[in-house]
């Protein structure tokens, strides 16, 4: 049924209005609710229960996330353009263009439309500068208390357009690491939000989307190997998983690893590793390394990417470890995270 007729056309949701449980099923307000606040700003056709896509010609990846990030709103972002740029990097990571959206979001009793309107709306624009349709979604209301304001959960579909295989098995030893920028300013962003410490400059999230980035080096014709972003554990969670998984050493650099200084200081006052520290547009890249100065080259020629470096190499040992070179020339073993090191983070 149209939202319409099914709301009898009821008065648009004042600003100040929260959402209740008592309509949360499907009843009028929820109906005005999907029409005046997702309908309005996703342009999602509310008349169907799914959405019909146009036939492609490529293999189709796919992938599904959620977003509990707390606070909901943070300085660089929020949790609406959050969920779909932590959806299309997924798929970017995979060598995928990315396609069409899902989306679900779990409401708690009590938050303000105005609020909910503003990550929608967020969402909506994060969408079409990404070039990607939000073709369907849902809305579920939980009691006050147990919803933490808003949950959000996507599915994204992306097109692999080239005959490739981006994937750790693919890692040789001699590929070189290369790190499209600096570390840790998401989770300090968030973090900073949350408890109410204030960074001079302001610490600013870093998260974007990673496509056009990935999309000039395939462009390029340059051999990826590996791609990753690098989010909860950060740069050395990543790395690991990665070493793990090929089977081979990795060997970084911390001379060639940035980190902001308000990032830096903000991560010693609290005792944090910024390469534990989560990114949400940051990713490392692993290719031969004779292509490792194209590829450097291609980056910094991206307004994301501009500060892009090569922090490590893949060795020859077969080990699965990573180690890191510090600044005094001694070297220590990067172990995975144990834990979340900052939870609520994405």
């Amino acid at each position: 049924m149209d939202p319409d007729e099914a709301a009898g056309c009821p008065v648009p949701l004042a600003t100040g209005e929260r959402v209740t449980l008592a309509h949360g099923g499907g009843g009028a307000l929820m109906h005005e609710l999907v029409r005046t606040v997702f309908a309005a700003a996703l342009g999602t056709d509310t008349r169907h229960d799914g959405a019909v896509l146009d036939p492609v010609a490529g293999r189709l990846v796919t992938t599904t996330d959620g977003f509990v990030v707390r606070p909901l709103f943070f300085p660089g972002g929020d949790i609406g353009a959050l969920a779909v740029h932590g959806t299309i990097n997924d798929l970017a990571m995979c060598g995928a263009r990315p396609l069409a959206l899902s989306a679900g979001f779990i409401i708690e009793e009590g938050l303000p439309v105005v609020d909910l309107r503003r990550v929608v709306e967020s969402m909506a624009d994060a969408a079409r500068r990404a070039g990607v349709t939000i073709v369907s979604g849902d809305t579920k209301v939980v009691e006050r208390g147990h919803g933490d304001g808003l949950y959000v959960t996507t599915s994204g579909i992306g097109l692999l357009e080239r005959d490739i295989r981006i994937h750790p098995d693919a890692v040789r030893p001699g590929d070189a690491v290369i790190l499209s920028g600096d570390l840790g300013r998401h989770g300090m962003a968030v973090l900073c939000a949350r408890e109410g410490l204030a960074a001079d400059p302001p610490i600013e999230s870093d998260q974007q989307s990673l496509w056009p980035a990935v999309a000039a080096l395939l462009d390029a014709g340059l051999e990826v190997h590996c791609l990753r972003d690098l989010t909860r554990g950060g740069f050395a969670t990543c790395s690991v998983e990665i070493a793990r998984s090929a089977g081979l050493d990795i060997e970084l650099d911390e001379a060639a690893i940035t980190v902001a200084p308000p990032v830096a200081a903000a991560c010693e006052l609290l005792g944090l590793d910024p390469l534990y520290v989560a990114n949400e547009g940051r990713f490392m890249l692993v290719l031969p390394a004779a292509q490792a100065d194209a590829a450097i080259d291609v980056l910094r020629r991206q307004p994301g990417t501009a500060g892009a470096a090569v922090a490590g190499r893949v060795g020859a040992g077969r080990n699965g470890r990573v180690s890191l070179r510090t600044r005094l020339g001694t070297w220590r073993h990067v172990p995975m995270l144990s834990g979340a090191q900052l939870p609520r983070i994405c």
